[in-house]
């Protein structure tokens, strides 16, 4: 699954200015709501689902990247989007760092398989070290969509 298959390239933020965890979360799904991607009664409810998935624990994965993600039977596919902050957010990550680098999903219950491709995939390039620094210097949402188009077409990995 590449990115271009569940990233809203309207819901992309660079330069996001909140500090905490449920404050970048509810700002991307609200990035998601802006794009059409999801419905307006269902923010609220998409919003407590991911929190509700953090107290499982937490997405942030260590060296600077969060990957927060539901299942939720309002989407009718895997809808996502990107946030990088410059200054980082507190996250309770696993290795007690900031986060400058989000990936958030939703998706539909019923379709396991492509939550698990995108979160397989997210994971694969975040380990590459030069994909994660242009991500971090991204400017803007068209930077972000370039580098996730290079990194579909294996430019990086």
């Amino acid at each position: 699954m590449k990115f271009v298959d569940f990233v809203s390239r309207d819901a992309i933020r660079t330069s996001i200015d909140v500090h905490d965890k449920e404050q970048v979360i509810r700002s991307m799904a609200t990035a998601l709501l802006e794009s059409g991607k999801i419905a307006e009664d269902e923010h609220e409810s998409i919003v407590e689902a991911i929190l509700k998935r953090e107290e499982l624990g937490s997405t942030g994965i260590g060296r600077g990247v969060a990957v927060p993600h539901t299942k939720h039977p309002s989407v009718g596919e895997l809808v996502g989007t990107v946030a990088v902050s410059e200054e980082g957010v507190d996250f309770d990550s696993l290795d007690g760092e900031k986060v400058h680098l989000l990936f958030l999903l939703v998706s539909p219950p019923d379709r396991p398989g492509d939550h698990l491709r995108a979160l397989e995939n997210i994971s694969r390039q975040l380990r590459d070290e030069t994909f994660c620094r242009f991500l971090k210097q991204s400017k803007t949402p068209d930077d972000v969509w370039q580098l996730l188009e290079e990194a579909d077409n294996n430019q990086f990995v």
